[in-house]
């Protein structure tokens, strides 16, 4: 039986609205809750099947850098990364790597956000 349906990774960000603006300009997500109405803080973005949580006013901390190693924020698994990737070079999205078969078996590509967290998207190589 499955049990678990999704994850959403949750950024402290600098700016709510100029990260909300990102997301759902750059990366066509849509504004899933927003809290509380009339100061908001706290947001909850998605798209398709996943969703990113935002709280706003505060120091990112991505995780590249506080480790060499930690190339991701998040990994975001996708179906057809090159329709995707397609799509956010057409809306001028920064990328930090382009569309590739990296060396852990991996298609995808990295986006980097206003706030420096880098986003996946990808899926394994061979599925």
């Amino acid at each position: 039986m499955q049990n678990l349906n999704s994850v959403s990774p949750f950024f402290i960000v600098a700016d709510l609205k100029a990260s909300l603006g990102f997301y759902e300009k750059m990366l066509g997500f849509a504004i899933w809750h927003i809290a509380p109405a009339d100061e908001p803080f706290f947001t909850m973005v998605g798209r398709d099947g996943i969703s990113i949580m935002l709280k706003g006013d505060g120091m990112p901390r991505p995780n590249s850098t506080q480790y060499d190693w930690a190339r991701w924020d998040a990994y975001i698994n996708t179906a057809n990364p090159d329709a995707l990737y397609q799509e956010y070079k057409t809306a001028d999205v920064p990328f930090r790597q382009h569309l590739m078969d990296d060396d852990d078996g991996l298609r995808g590509f990295e986006v980097v956000d206003i706030n420096g967290y880098v986003l996946f998207f990808g899926r394994p190589e061979h599925s």
